[in-house]
């Protein structure tokens, strides 16, 4: 952990993980909070980072689009347990761009694609069916040619100003180094925490 850049670190460990982890290495929980204060976790995937941030997509009418909307503030928490190592981060949140949003979504299966516009993520459904019904609806109105974005959908990134790496060791003698800076343009304070 002598890398003084948190971001070249994560790179590090994220390729490690990607090589030794099964399935979706790339999995984190995604913590937010509503104005008042009431807390929400869950998994998402990782989609992308770089020196700017944590990058995730989703319906932005969902739960977590809401509370992002009014409180736009995150926490992320990676766990490796394969290589016996954490990630956390915390930091300010804000979409992606229209661009970017455009070319990940381009990316996605034709069948996510059509998901992403058949569901209304969070919000309450009648039946599996009505799902199902969505879907086919979704997939005759797209037959032809490629599926556009939706509009409520979109990807945001959680530009850190902490992240904290743990690694287990023998005995609860975990290491922990946690990087911190006041703002997003600041450098870098590097400091190691008892575990």
């Amino acid at each position: 952990m002598a890398n003084p850049d948190p971001i070249r670190l994560f790179k590090k460990w994220f390729a490690a993980a990607l090589r030794a982890e099964l399935k979706e290495a790339n999995a984190m929980t995604l913590a937010t909070a509503t104005r008042d204060g009431k807390p929400s976790a869950r998994m998402v995937l990782l989609k992308g980072f770089d020196e700017r941030g944590f990058v995730f997509y989703t319906n932005v009418d969902s739960n977590k689009g809401h509370e992002l909307a009014a409180a736009p503030k995150a926490a992320l928490t990676f766990y490796w347990k394969t290589l016996q190592r954490q990630v956390r981060a915390r930091g300010t949140v804000e979409p992606v761009s229209k661009e970017e949003a455009d070319a990940y979504f381009a990316t996605r299966s034709r069948m996510a694609q059509i998901g992403a516009w058949a569901s209304k993520q969070s919000s309450a459904l009648e039946s599996r069916m009505a799902f199902e019904k969505a879907i086919a609806l979704n997939t005759a109105k797209f037959a032809i040619g490629t599926v556009p974005r939706p509009p409520f959908w979109s990807g945001y990134r959680v530009m850190p100003t902490e992240i904290e790496f743990w690694q287990e060791r023998p005995f609860r003698l975990h290491d922990r180094i946690a990087f911190t800076r006041t703002d997003l343009g600041a450098p870098w304070t590097k400091t190691r925490l008892y575990p």
